[in-house]
């Protein structure tokens, strides 16, 4: 996929990072919504994280509603976020 790396990709149910992520060990849940939000789960707690995001090229940012500011990567299918490595749900 060639997207441009500065400009902001609007996101739809067809874009290619939309959906579920998750750690391989299934504690963390990224699910990155189709209306530019996200809802994060970690372990038994749903939602523990919710705010919007953004994504650049292959460059994903993301703004908490509490107002924490985190970032991450997709690198050859694979998102790799504050430490931590998250695979596409299947």
């Amino acid at each position: 996929m060639n997207i441009a790396q500065n400009s902001v990709t609007p996101v739809s149910a067809s874009h290619p990072y939309v959906g579920m992520w998750v750690t391989a060990d299934g504690h963390i849940r990224h699910n990155l919504l189709p209306n530019g939000r996200y809802d994060e789960a970690r372990g038994n707690r749903k939602s523990a994280y919710q705010g919007h995001y953004e994504i650049r090229g292959n460059h994903i940012d993301y703004w908490d509603d509490t107002g924490f500011t985190a970032d991450g990567t997709f690198i050859d299918g694979v998102l790799h976020h504050a430490g931590m490595i998250l695979y596409r749900a299947k």
